[in-house]
């Protein structure tokens, strides 16, 4: 009886455990196709928080889930054969940032594949999605708002140096018909010049540097824009070496020896969109998740860079800032 009772007790295991072994082949790995317009060496932090999110879901890269990343580093023109590369590969979930370039390109690669993005404008007008509270598609994310608050950031550089005459404006072309209206219009409203210099490429760059030197400029915005991003270093160090009063739109500019800058937490919004790719390789739908909007916008201030200028910041200003870098 004792050796009837032990080969059926094997046989009951052979049974239990085999569907799981099935099952298990029949569930790989899921994959993320991770693309964005910026570049990895200036993302550390941002993957960093991107992973946060993700294991606040339960999913850690190379554990339970893995991520096919594609950079595009500030040139926009690869992006669509990037999204078409990671539909290809059936990815479970096609997160698209750095930018608005590369949820656009996402959108037109795929319909069925859930997209989690980020952008700094409307997502509405850019045809992502049918409304914020009930997306209705295959992508959901969130808006850092970066693409619109050029005139507020006029206004702030212009109370920082008040009475400058000529202000530049450092412009990626891609992005000029969102900002450039409203940039102009902010400029008209407080009767200030500026002198508009765009680029989207290494050579174009340097051109406007020369054009923004040649004419004079007394100040310096700098458009929010991915490859002006990948570019960061090169555009602080030409503000310094021109000594020219400069904002920026994200905290890691002021971080990096810039003046001034007016925007909202980066690192948050790719910790946002970690936990929404969790959520959605549980089972959620993007059609369902609503597309989140900024709450705070931060100021952060450089008084060494200050300093080094020789600009004295006002009280209302400092009184504004969140952050102080000395």
């Amino acid at each position: 009886m004792s050796n009837r009772r032990e080969f059926i007790t094997l046989v009951g295991g052979a049974v239990v455990t085999w569907p799981l072994g099935a099952r298990a082949q029949q569930q790989p790995m899921p994959v993320i196709g991770f693309m964005s317009a910026r570049a990895p060496e200036d993302s550390a932090h941002l993957l960093a928080a991107f992973r946060r999110g993700l294991a606040e879901g339960g999913y850690v890269e190379g554990q339970n889930v893995s991520v096919e990343f594609r950079w595009a580093r500030g040139q926009y023109d690869l992006l669509p054969a990037m999204a078409a590369d990671l539909v290809s590969r059936r990815v479970s979930v096609l997160v698209a940032v750095g930018g608005d370039p590369s949820p656009r390109a996402a959108k037109r690669a795929t319909s069925t594949i859930p997209i989690v993005f980020g952008v700094g404008g409307d997502p509405i007008s850019e045809g992502l999605v049918e409304s914020f509270n009930r997306p209705g598609g295959n992508a959901t994310g969130d808006t850092l708002y970066t693409n619109i608050m050029e005139p507020k950031r006029l206004g702030l550089l212009r109370e920082l140096v008040p009475g400058v005459p000529l202000i530049g404006v450092l412009l990626n072309p891609s992005l000029a018909p969102y900002q450039l209206p409203q940039i102009e219009e902010a400029a008209r409203s407080i009767d200030q010049r500026i002198l508009v210099a765009k680029a989207s490429t290494d050579e174009e760059l340097m051109a406007a540097f020369t054009a923004l030197t040649v004419e004079r400029v007394g100040a310096l915005l700098v458009a929010a824009d991915p490859y002006f991003d990948t570019r960061r270093d090169q555009i602080v160090g030409f503000a310094e070496r021109q000594r020219l009063p400069a904002i920026y739109h994200f905290r890691e500019y002021a971080v990096a020896g810039g003046l001034l800058s007016y925007g909202v937490s980066v690192t948050d919004g790719y910790r946002q969109r970690g936990v929404y790719t969790a959520r959605i390789l549980r089972g959620a739908k993007p059609a369902d998740l609503p597309v989140l909007q900024p709450t705070k916008f931060e100021t952060v201030i450089n008084l060494k860079t200050a300093k080094a200028l020789g600009i004295k910041i006002s009280d209302n200003l400092l009184s504004l800032a969140d952050e102080v870098i000395e």
